[in-house]
């Protein structure tokens, strides 16, 4: 009998945990926290005889994400003060986090997020409308025994005519890649990565374009690619393919300096011209380095004359490659040229669950 009544206890106690279900202010504690995608565009606009075109307003450009269209979240020209449309302390909608900020019903336009009559936007957001960060890489291989030097000195030239709102890196690559100035502000530590880089031997510049794509997408905020390349790749095991639809999808224009030595490999010219193109960026063929410095020129004239725009995706069902539209809205604007990326592959949705009082929601740049 004693067994038996033990036996009975221990078959309760252990249905007890079975009977137990979580109280509605333990329900209410949890909550499903976002990562939404925050898409980042660098736009520009250029006349037919490649002036830009400045002053325009965000009304003036239509955005479609695979025919959809888009509501611009924040807005900017060149280095000036960012506008921001959407209400992005918003919650996420009930159809997740392709559901934009705009669904919940704040359109309000505002003349600068740094007001004191604005409410600050969250921090990741925050982040995003930082200046350009702008990394460079030089080729050191030994297709520049010729004109190492003067390459060196446009380069130079180039990292102390940026603004000092943006952040520069420096990496030099042959066979391998060489980081020889992580992102700064400090323009003298650039330029001395810049100066002790010495030449190599052969080059890998897809593998080492790769690294310092991935290197730049761990940045939230504009980011830009400045690569000088004086001749093909002989060394790489990455597809340029591949480098392109990853600078595409994380929103990076890479812009391709070279010379006339990369001119005489007629694949290496057609793959410069449509990375640049496919991410937003140019592609320049230097014939001295008078050439090589005006076309660093023009790059920092770009990087001044960009707009950049954001923009939460509505809901699409394409879970992968993504097409991006930019046009100019009026019969007076049609006339005018736009350079953007031309689309994006879809980040997994990244989700957690924790004991929180309120839901969290977040914003990764694309």
């Amino acid at each position: 009998m004693e067994k038996r009544n033990l036996l009975i206890v221990a078959v309760l106690l252990g249905l007890v945990p079975l009977c137990i279900f979580p109280t509605s202010a333990q329900q209410e504690a949890t909550r499903l926290r976002v990562v939404v995608n925050l898409v980042q565009l660098n736009v520009a606009v250029t006349d037919n005889k490649g002036n830009y075109v400045t002053d325009l307003q965000p009304l003036d450009f239509a955005i479609t994400e695979d025919g959809i269209p888009e509501n611009i979240a924040t807005f900017e020209e060149g280095n000036g003060p960012t506008t921001r449309l959407v209400d992005v302390t918003a919650g996420v909608g009930k159809d997740g986090p392709d559901e934009p900020a705009s669904a919940q019903g704040h359109s309000r336009i505002r003349d600068s997020v740094s007001g004191s009559s604005v409410e600050d936007p969250p921090e990741t957001l925050g982040a995003t409308l930082a200046g350009a960060n702008v990394f460079i890489l030089f080729d050191t291989s030994n297709y520049m025994y010729r004109g190492f030097v003067f390459a060196q000195d446009a380069i130079a030239d180039f990292v102390r005519s940026l603004q000092t709102a943006d952040k520069v890196a420096f990496y030099s690559y042959s066979r391998d890649l060489y980081r020889a100035a992580a992102l700064t502000s400090d323009r003298s530590e650039v330029v001395r990565g810049v100066r002790t880089s010495v030449a190599g031997d052969d080059a890998a510049l897809y593998n080492s374009l790769l690294l310092t794509v991935q290197d730049a997408g761990q940045y939230p905020g504009r980011k830009v690619i400045v690569v000088f390349s004086n001749g093909p790749d002989n060394s790489s095991a990455v597809p340029p393919e591949d480098v392109a639809e990853l600078a595409q999808s994380a929103g990076i224009p890479i812009y391709m300096i070279s010379t006339t030595e990369a001119q005489l490999e007629p694949v290496s010219t057609a793959v410069f011209e449509r990375m640049s193109a496919a991410t937003g960026g140019k592609a320049y063929f230097a014939k001295s380095w008078r050439d090589e410095k005006k076309a660093f020129a023009s790059i920092r004239d770009d990087l001044a004359h960009l707009y950049s725009f954001s923009y939460y995706p509505k809901t699409n069902p394409n879970r992968g490659w993504r097409s991006i539209k930019v046009q100019l809205v009026g019969e007076r604007l049609k006339k005018y040229h736009v350079r953007t990326r031309n689309g994006y592959r879809l980040r997994p949705n990244r989700f957690s669950v924790g004991n929180v009082r309120a839901s969290t929601s977040g914003s990764v740049p694309n």
